[in-house]
């Protein structure tokens, strides 16, 4: 198990949660394409997948962008309004409402089988918005961020990082997400 601190920059630490977090969006993916193939949805694992994107890749993995990176960045010139940061914050937004959109459409799903359907749009609205935003953060604003931040930024910021990642979310740490995702992963992979 790698170890988040000063020897990896934090770009590496984002860009490597990102990898497991298009991994159950995979798994979001399949379990709705056999929904929309005439499948009965998957509930548990719908659920599971909504608490991972609520706890790992927001409460955990958006929170150390929205807390600590993208206030190093602007600190070093990058701006927030009109320019990367603004819009990854937006996009933050939208991702969480269409979490809650899931999350309130499988509540209702067991006394009103329509919910399938709001499951399925918000869940194909999800996975778009983050795979295209995972891009633009890898692709762009991670290597601004490289650019920008001093080594003793870069350190800092690698030592906040390992911080938040020892925290428990609703009791969990970041290990059992992952182990959830790889968990979803092995079950529900349409790959296997």
């Amino acid at each position: 198990m790698s170890v988040e601190g000063a020897a990896e920059r934090p770009s590496r630490v984002l860009k490597r949660e990102h990898q497991v977090i298009l991994r159950v969006i995979a798994v979001l993916e399949g379990l709705l394409d056999r929904q929309a193939a005439g499948e009965p949805p998957e509930v548990e694992a719908l659920a599971d997948c909504v608490t991972f994107f609520r706890l790992f890749a927001d409460a955990c993995h958006h929170a150390k962008e929205e807390d600590l990176l993208f206030p190093g960045l602007e600190q070093r010139g990058v701006p927030r309004d009109g320019g990367p940061i603004g819009v990854m914050l937006s996009e933050h937004r939208v991702a969480r409402q269409l979490v809650g959109s899931m999350a309130a459409a499988l509540e209702r799903l067991p006394r009103d089988p329509s919910a399938a359907h709001d499951v399925e749009s918000a869940g194909r609205d999800y996975i778009e918005l983050l795979r295209q935003h995972i891009l633009k953060e890898d692709n762009v604003l991670f290597a601004i961020g490289d650019q920008v931040m001093s080594e003793d930024d870069q350190s800092t910021l690698a030592k906040s990082f390992c911080e938040v990642g020892c925290r428990a979310f609703e009791g969990k740490r970041r290990e059992e997400f992952e182990r959830l995702a790889a968990e979803l992963e092995e079950r529900w992979s349409t790959d296997s």
